[in-house]
């Protein structure tokens, strides 16, 4: 014992303090935890999100007293995950996610699908009984290993702290987390910890000393000259589009696209959650009215594609699938090591950074679309007209002031912000969980984002807003505005053969009865009803002006 506690001492002296003899498991916990989660902050971590437990309070504390890292609390861990996943949807850095033992972490595991398949970093950190009290019927005690299975990218299964351990180890096993969720494929990375008890030391310890910053760099994928030779031939002379879904914010990646398709002479179909539709790096080229001309095939099969270079996420609406499915050549431009392809369509698939490779190619100059192709895409979108306006979706646009964030819910409101938003100038940012597409913590995520961005809005359905209608406790002190469009139930299904059924309306509709107005008073935000496009108008400018958190149900 000599031994090890005078190696443990010259261990410590990376800090700048001297500790306390570790008489006690709660000193050890302390010490363990401190050091991992400065090896946290050093690799560059910034927020953290926790919510109230016993097993975990070692860890708990070490992120409360942690210099450098900013910490909410939340109560509801399914809540807290979901926060989280926004927080690192708009940061695009890795977030801190700690709970406690037992039935805590299964909570976390919507969002930690949504994350693995979205691309988003979470660390997840599940705190657990030692293995003395596995298996044999002590409370709150439950199999954490491989919790969250191929959901994750990396699983840790830690041992309890080790009186003899290396600081520099667990400061090193923070910066791998670290990486494995950022690269070459972000998503979620579990580390489950167990710890005896007690949990607290027995004299009070100060805060750990911040770590020098343990620097990671991740390479830029950059196309080789024979995979842009071979894409250029592909699609030399021929007729195509440029499809581009969901995608991360590349600050550049716009500029680039507008030179390529400038190059190519052919438009760009861009769904909202690209970020193209809105921004100042024009819109010449730019086709966000699809949905309307394409949903007459007879008239969509007048131009069709020889090739199509896609880019992000595969498109959400039936149209655009469709429209792109008949394609003989298939270019698809992915960064992560996923494969996107459910139309079973891929001639062609480079791993490369999108901006890179849209310069790139740009650069070989490669031939451009047969002339008048571009044409035709233009004056289609000139004469798209709706059968049938939805007309919320362009007053809200109107009302955000430049450089907002629009977190936007699945099922129907999705599909009808990629037929009725149009396209501008403004500079917006559109977010969304379209990795599995639920309706769970929608809430909650648009909270996460607004504590990143400073303000957002979120465009929900009824259903979106009753199903995690525990995230408004997340609102206070934000600036968010919710707009729940109240249409009677799940308005989607009205779109989908379900609607045939005899059983449609109880087993699919599901028209709900909860009352908006008395759920945001309950959670404290303010309240405004609209049932036409002028009111909601004029309750979008009050609450944008008034700031703080708002619920406006349209009716």
């Amino acid at each position: 014992m000599i031994a090890r506690e005078g190696r443990l001492g010259l261990q410590f002296d990376v800090y700048s303090y001297d500790y306390p003899a570790m008489s006690d498991n709660g000193t050890l916990n302390t010490l363990w935890s401190q050091a991992m989660v400065a090896g946290f902050v050093a690799a560059g971590v910034k927020r953290a999100v926790i919510s109230p437990g016993s097993r975990s309070t070692p860890l708990a504390l070490a992120i409360l007293r942690q210099s450098g890292l900013i910490c909410e609390v939340t109560v509801d861990e399914r809540s807290a995950a979901f926060f989280a996943l926004g927080i690192a949807k708009a940061s695009r850095r890795p977030v801190l996610l700690l709970a406690t033992s037992g039935t805590a972490p299964a909570n976390w595991l919507p969002a930690v699908i949504e994350a693995g398949q979205a691309g988003v970093p979470l660390i997840l950190i599940s705190a657990d009984r030692p293995p003395e009290l596995q298996d044999c019927g002590a409370n709150q005690t439950v199999d954490q290993i491989n919790l969250f299975g191929s959901h994750v990218r990396a699983c840790h299964k830690l041992g309890v702290p080790d009186a003899g351990f290396d600081p520099a180890y667990l400061h090193r096993l923070a910066a791998r987390v670290c990486e494995q969720a950022s690269w070459p494929h972000p998503g979620p990375v579990h580390i489950n910890q167990p710890f005896r008890e007690p949990l607290i030391p027995a004299e009070n310890m100060p805060a750990c000393a911040p770590l020098a910053p343990i620097h990671l760099h991740q390479p830029l994928l950059w196309p080789s000259a024979e995979a842009i030779q071979d894409v250029a031939q592909a699609i030399a002379g021929q007729p195509g589009v440029i499809v581009c879904g969901q995608l991360p914010e590349m600050p550049q990646f716009p500029q680039a696209l507008s030179a390529l398709a400038a190059q190519l002479a052919c438009p760009i179909l861009a769904e909202p959650l690209s970020n193209l539709r809105f921004g100042r790096h024009g819109q010449v080229h730019m086709a966000v009215r699809y949905n309307t001309w394409l949903g007459d095939a007879a008239s969509a099969r007048k131009f069709e594609p020889e090739w199509v270079l896609r880019f992000g996420t595969y498109p959400v609406t039936r149209n655009l699938q469709n429209f792109i499915a008949g394609a003989p050549v298939q270019i698809v431009v992915e960064p992560w090591p996923s494969w996107s392809d459910p139309a079973q369509r891929i001639t062609h698939l480079l791993r490369a950074d999108p901006t890179a490779f849209c310069s790139a190619l740009a650069a070989a100059l490669p031939q451009p679309c047969p002339a008048g192709w571009q044409g035709v895409f233009v004056e289609q979108e000139a004469n798209a007209r709706p059968a049938e306006l939805v007309e919320h979706i362009p007053v809200i646009l109107d009302q955000l002031p430049e450089n907002h964030a629009v977190f936007v819910g699945n099922s129907l409101a999705i599909r009808q912000l990629d037929t009725h938003s149009g396209c501008g100038n403004k500079v917006l940012h559109f977010y969304g969980n379209r990795g599995a597409s639920g309706i769970d913590g929608n809430i909650s995520t648009a909270m996460g984002i607004a504590t990143e961005h400073g303000q957002v809005l979120a465009l929900l359905g009824d259903l979106t807003t009753q199903h995690d209608i525990g995230g408004l406790a997340l609102a206070q002190g934000r600036d968010v505005v919710i707009v729940t469009v109240n249409n009677g139930g799940g308005g989607i299904f009205d779109l989908l053969p379900q609607a045939a059924l005899p059983e449609f309306e109880k087993g699919w509709r599901t028209p709900q009865q909860i009352n908006f107005e008395h759920a945001a008073l309950c959670f404290g935000l303010s309240y405004a009803r609209a049932e036409n496009a002028e009111a909601l108008r004029h309750a979008l400018a009050e609450a944008i002006r008034l700031g703080g958190p708002h619920l406006i149900e349209l009716t």
